[in-house]
């Protein structure tokens, strides 16, 4: 069975990335939401949630949220992604019950919750941020559709990080100089 990545009223559900990242001091100019801003405008990524926590030198949090998605686009996400959860937990009567569900969790527009907001703030020293985003390669569906045109399918999938490459030098030259 195909599972489908959009709903008959039109959303498109493209690859989802949970990104994490931390933060040093306080050196925040709006960059980084400019950045988010532009890549959304050309529908190469959409921001589904985001939740930023700030613990300053008090240990008093600053909080705040975003998402590029409408109300209903969220509950639509919501519905699809708890379709596909309980399709895998229970077959088709856990995908109905799980779209009900995940519609229901988004209905406020955030995936991230006041206790993912207490469990961040708990595990940051003072003195740092870190966010937390769940992001949509738009790029990526017009590319998934064609391979799933032609009848290919994914067999694995990663993300290459620098420092992974700079991992396979090191292990290259401990191999060549043994």
């Amino acid at each position: 069975m195909t599972l489908p990545t959009h709903t008959d009223e039109g959303l498109t559900l493209g690859p989802v990335q949970m990104l994490i990242v931390g933060f040093e001091g306080d050196n925040f100019d709006g960059s980084i939401m400019e950045e988010l801003d532009r890549l959304k405008e050309h529908d190469i990524v959409r921001l589904i949630d985001l939740m930023f926590v700030k613990k300053n030198e008090e240990g008093e949090l600053e909080t705040a949220h975003r998402s590029d998605l409408s109300p209903e686009e969220a509950e639509q996400f919501g519905a699809i992604v708890g379709a596909l959860v309980g399709f895998g937990a229970e077959g088709e009567e856990g995908a109905e019950y799980g779209a009900v569900a995940g519609a229901a969790e988004l209905e406020d527009g955030h995936v991230f919750d006041d206790d993912a907001v207490w469990y961040l703030g708990d595990a940051i020293p003072e003195g740092t941020a870190a966010a937390v985003a769940l992001l949509e390669h738009r790029w990526a569906i017009p590319l998934r559709d064609k391979i799933a045109k032609a009848g290919g399918l994914t067999l694995s999938d990663a993300w290459v990080h620098v420092a992974d490459l700079v991992a396979v030098g090191a292990l290259a030259k401990a191999k060549a100089e043994a």
